[in-house]
């Protein structure tokens, strides 16, 4: 064909110089290629139309398949309204008008079996569900017991005035140490010889609450009355009757003319609220190095059965919390003087409440996250 048109040129222009032949060569052969570029264009654009027709459509995944090929924001129609520019000038409109055909037949089938999918979702026989069975049980969680006593504790002194302070978990040694009467060469460090930071010797896990109350204290005026729960961390082996975590609440109050009195009464109140309405506590001296003076709180358990004289070692009374009249050194530590204020501080943990309450043998069991042993207290409110 090339060399057809050729020789026609080369007769039919043989006075014409050789430039302009070959123009004229060029010319005829690209309109050529053009012309047969539209036709494959237009071949193309009617193989997705017969396509599209012949689509067969039996479920929602086809149809969504169908959907993403024909309509959807990166179909196949779109990538052809690209193909314009090579269609021929003369027969650009004819072939806008087929694109916009093949659009509208995509669309009219989409939402024709859209519909008509929708109408039948309700057929039982269509899909193969059966709305009347029954529904698979969904089992009920249950809160861990630790948080079960935690929040029972939270609330009795919520009912008396006590507000929840809470702080971080890592702290620095004045505050975890220092501020609660217990410098550096104090012995009782030795009681909570403790984790660390990586190359610090001031930043560490803290051992107790109490840097909760000193945070507390360094930064408000009393009166103040808090509660502090929280995790601590010291260095012990763990055993059924110790770990290395565990959960701590602590107690605060602070105003004038607070006595050792107040304390006693405060404690009654929580161990019968705790307890029973029946219980009854007893006081001992003891020693701790940020109140004096300082006592060991029991409750009295009975002597009911073989349990009772295991847990009580016989005597009927259970050791529950330590308390004391906060030390004068730690006010004035805090910036708070001792000779206008007095207060009374308490703590206790809360993993020996909830192994009482529930009659879990080892501590362990509350850290290891076994749901046969959770599940147990689904039912607990």
């Amino acid at each position: 064909m090339q060399g057809f048109i050729f020789c026609f040129y080369k007769n039919v222009l043989r006075h014409c110089t050789s430039e302009i032949i070959t123009i004229l060569y060029l010319y005829t052969v690209f309109n050529h290629k053009h012309i047969k570029m539209s036709v494959e264009i237009f071949a193309k654009v009617q193989t997705v139309l017969e396509t599209l027709k012949a689509e067969k459509i039996e479920n929602a995944q086809e149809l969504e398949a169908f959907r993403i090929r024909y309509v959807g924001s990166k179909n196949e129609i779109k990538a052809l309204f690209g193909e314009i520019k090579n269609v021929d000038n003369e027969r650009k409109k004819e072939f806008g008008q087929l694109l916009n055909d093949v659009k509208q037949a995509a669309e009219k089938k989409y939402e024709l079996y859209n519909t008509e999918l929708e109408n039948n979702s309700g057929d039982q026989s269509g899909n193969g569900l059966d709305l009347t069975a029954p529904s698979e049980p969904i089992p009920s969680g249950s809160r861990h017991p630790v948080s079960l006593v935690l929040n029972r504790i939270i609330n009795i002194f919520e009912r008396i005035g006590f507000t929840v302070a809470e702080e971080r978990e890592i702290e620095d040694d004045w505050h975890n140490f220092t501020a609660m009467n217990t410098p550096e060469d104090h012995p009782a460090r030795d009681m909570q010889d403790t984790f660390y930071l990586k190359d610090s010797t001031t930043e560490l896990l803290r051992t107790h609450t109490s840097s909760v109350q000193a945070r507390i204290m360094t930064t408000q005026k009393p009166p103040i009355r808090i509660i502090a729960p929280g995790r601590v961390y010291r260095n012990e082996t763990i055993s059924s009757r110790s770990h290395c975590q565990f959960h701590q609440v602590e107690g605060l109050y602070i105003d004038k003319n607070v006595s050792f009195a107040d304390m006693k009464q405060t404690l009654l109140y929580f161990a019968r609220e705790m307890y029973g309405p029946q219980a009854e506590i007893r006081l001992r001296p003891s020693f701790f190095p940020f109140t004096e003076p300082s006592a060991e709180m029991d409750v009295y358990w009975g002597l009911k059965n073989d349990d009772d004289y295991r847990i009580t070692k016989g005597t009927g009374w259970l050791e529950i919390l330590g308390c004391g009249m906060v030390d004068p050194n730690v006010l004035i530590n805090c910036g708070i003087d001792p000779e206008e204020y007095s207060g009374f501080a308490f703590g206790m943990g809360i993993e020996r409440q909830a192994m009482l309450q529930f009659k879990i043998t080892d501590i362990r069991q509350l850290f290891e996250n076994d749901t046969r042993f959770l599940k147990q207290f689904s039912g607990v409110i």
